[in-house]
């Protein structure tokens, strides 16, 4: 009994074959390209650091450095303030 539990939490893990997931780095775009500025006018460049909630994307999902994250989440805050982004999402949850 106690087998058929292990071999059961393998096979829906992915132990037992299957697609296997190759954790890459990701490299900051804002240290890479150095001609891309951070600027909470630019709404476009912030909009796809903010999932469609409103809310501001980790690190581990963006790739950005600590500081370009800072900054950014600086600049998005700014871009709410003066309403270019909106604080939370346009359609409400059912």
């Amino acid at each position: 009994m106690a087998e058929e539990i292990s071999i059961e939490n393998e096979v829906s893990s992915g132990g037992m074959g299957g697609r296997r997931y190759v954790a890459r780095p990701k490299i900051c775009q804002f240290c890479a390209d150095k001609n891309i500025k951070i600027d909470y006018k630019a709404s476009d460049l912030m909009r796809r650091f903010v999932t469609e909630e409103g809310k501001i994307r980790p690190r581990r999902q963006t790739g950005t450095c600590a500081r370009h994250q800072r900054e950014l989440a600086s600049a998005v805050k700014r871009a709410r303030h003066i309403a270019l982004l909106p604080f939370v999402s346009e359609r409400p949850n059912d």
